[in-house]
């Protein structure tokens, strides 16, 4: 899960692609790194937040009417600056610059050969394979050297690619991850992982890339041509409106806080602890299925945990060491407000069961007399290889233990996850989702 965006035909490339990076700062916080061109390519990336990586020095660098740019959650690679995107190359046809959002299943065999045909890599990351393989095509054109490399790939993927006039957008045909196209003031087209980024930008929406489809987009002219690549099977990625994405995004036409909304009402369908007092919500990405839970449930809503937005997310820390120390930083319970009561606490899912186990003690420490713990997502028990960072089964605690263990392990009173049925009907049982970490339904293969 990365932030990924373009900016085509606007004076203002780079610092549109910072802003946008800014309001998709959820999506990725190791890295972050921007790519312009000018006609000649210009890159600057490093390790830390968009705000520590970028200064007024760097936009006096990043000139040109065109840019990428990347904010980096790492599934594949490490945490060096090295890793950081864009991927910027020099090849036979010229510059180019490369951003990515997914994860590539089959990228250590395609290293491995690469490797052995004489390939030198520079980063650990799976999107420099899709640079040396573009780099080794013999076909004329980068547009026809994209889609060969392309065919020798597997696994989710939006793709980003800049050369000096031109940028090309690629989506996978599952849709893995999401991805859309909008319109600025002066004209120009940018493309991001969120349309939050459209909003804060001044951007008009115009769609979502299409699963299969990509797109090229040329300077100096106000329209993207098309071209279906490969027959569409979208499956975008549940765990998207379950957390990943901000709530304010719509994603594939469905408004993610609405999405969660009604997820925490169909999980207080299925029953509210006898005796509860209030509804609290796990600050931020649980606080609309909290909502929901408690309109559903008739029970007041109450904001008594507060959240400091000026620690990361935990989930998508790197060493467990920092998701423990950053769950006492990040959230506060209101002992005035908890003290005595029977409270149901919904959060967005349980992962690793630490972070929960610790959401429970602060809410005893603060006074609560009972903790109800309901998780607005099904039971994790598959690692998810599209761009998750679960890379094995044993960390996830629900692959480990059944629903009363969790219970017990994380000090609650009681324990309730929401259905996968349920979850497939609030998001909309019209299509097909992705729901590998519930089901273990590997479709790409």
């Amino acid at each position: 899960m990365c932030a990924i965006v373009g900016v085509v035909n606007s004076q203002d490339a780079a610092s549109i692609a910072y802003y946008a990076l800014f309001a998709m700062q959820h999506r990725g916080q190791e890295a972050s790194g921007i790519s312009t061109s000018d006609g000649k390519l210009c890159t600057i990336k490093g390790n830390g937040l968009v705000t520590e990586v970028f200064n007024t020095e760097s936009f006096k660098k990043l000139k040109g009417d065109m840019a990428v740019g990347h904010n980096r959650y790492a599934t594949a690679g490490s945490a060096s600056a090295g890793d950081a995107q864009p991927v910027a190359i020099s090849y036979a046809l010229g510059e180019l610059s490369i951003v990515h959002n997914g994860n590539l299943v089959n990228k250590d065999e395609v290293r491995e050969r690469l490797v052995q045909n004489g390939a030198i890599f520079s980063s650990n990351m799976d999107t420099e394979n899709i640079a040396h393989l573009i780099a080794r095509s013999t076909k004329a054109t980068l547009k026809e050297r994209i889609k060969e490399a392309l065919g020798q790939i597997i696994g989710a993927y939006c793709l980003l690619i800049l050369e000096g006039d031109a940028m090309y957008v690629v989506r996978d045909r599952w849709g893995v991850r999401p991805l859309s196209i909008g319109r600025l003031k002066d004209g120009g087209l940018i493309v991001a992982s969120e349309t939050c980024a459209f909003d804060l930008v001044g951007a008009k929406f115009i769609r979502d890339v299409r699963p299969g489809e990509m797109l090229s987009i040329k300077r100096g002219q106000s329209e993207f041509a098309s071209e279906q690549l490969y027959e569409s099977e979208p499956r975008i990625c549940a765990f998207e409106y379950i957390y990943f994405a901000r709530p304010d995004s719509v994603i594939e036409g469905k408004s993610v806080y609405a999405a969660r909304k009604l997820m925490g009402a169909a999980l207080a369908r299925a029953g509210v602890p006898e005796g509860a007092d209030m509804v609290v919500a796990v600050p931020d990405s649980g606080v609309a299925a909290a909502l929901g839970y408690a309109k559903e449930a008739g029970l007041a809503y109450e904001a008594a945990i507060v959240r400091n937005h000026y620690v990361g997310r935990t989930f998508i820390e790197p060493t467990q060491e920092l998701r423990n120390l950053k769950v006492k930083l990040k959230l506060n319970p209101m002992s005035s407000e908890l003290a005595g009561k029977s409270v149901v606490v919904v959060d967005d899912s349980i992962v690793r069961g630490t972070t929960s186990k610790k959401i429970v003690e602060l809410l005893r420490t603060a006074g609560a007399k009972q903790v109800h713990f309901r998780v607005a997502a099904p039971e994790l028990r598959y690692p998810e290889r599209y761009g998750i960072d679960t890379p094995t089964s044993e960390e996830l605690i629900s692959y480990r233990l059944n629903c009363d263990e969790v219970c017990e392990y994380i000090g609650a009173d009681s324990l309730e996850f929401l259905g996968l049925e349920a979850l497939v009907e609030a998001l909309g049982d019209e299509r097909k989702y992705s729901l590998v970490s519930f089901d273990g339904d590997y479709f790409i293969r």
